[in-house]
């Protein structure tokens, strides 16, 4: 067991890590979805709802402000962040094969988010200064997340 405590999430970075929590709802919903035996294009409908909504323009925010503190795109932390955002979009994308896509996409994003939250994150709020998180936190405050999505299949 180790005896290392969770670093406590920065202010500036809290509310992409409560954008990250909704992104792991999309992906219990996908997967309750599936195990109901709902229809894929049903499932996948509100994923592209989501992906436009929120996951897409949570990536650009990554991308523009965070990435950037890391040293840009040539650092491995982000370049695999980058290769999962690129692969995620791809997913998002495809409209054949809706149940693998979707299956793969829950899993992808889910393994996508573990690693933002418990190491790429962490390395982040190591490394930037106190002026580097005030301006996320300045240009980047979250937005309250908003469901009004009338067909709730994962109920």
């Amino acid at each position: 067991m180790s005896d290392t405590k969770p670093l406590k999430r920065h202010a500036s970075l809290q509310p992409l890590s409560r954008e990250h929590h909704h992104g792991l709802l999309l992906g219990w919903k996908i997967r309750t979805g599936l195990s109901k035996g709902v229809a894929p294009e049903r499932i996948k409908a509100y994923s592209d709802w989501f992906f436009e909504n929120h996951l897409s323009p949570h990536f650009e925010v990554e991308e523009r402000y965070i990435f950037p503190i890391l040293g840009g795109n040539e650092h491995p932390m982000v370049k695999r962040a980058l290769r999962e955002h690129r692969r995620l979009r791809r997913l998002f994308a495809a409209t054949e094969d809706l149940g693998k896509h979707l299956s793969l996409m829950e899993e992808e994003l889910t393994a996508h988010i573990r690693y933002e939250e418990r190491v790429l994150f962490n390395e982040v709020q190591a490394v930037a200064n106190l002026e580097q998180l005030g301006e996320i936190e300045h240009l980047h405050n979250g937005q309250p997340f908003v469901e009004d999505w009338v067909d709730k299949f994962w109920v």
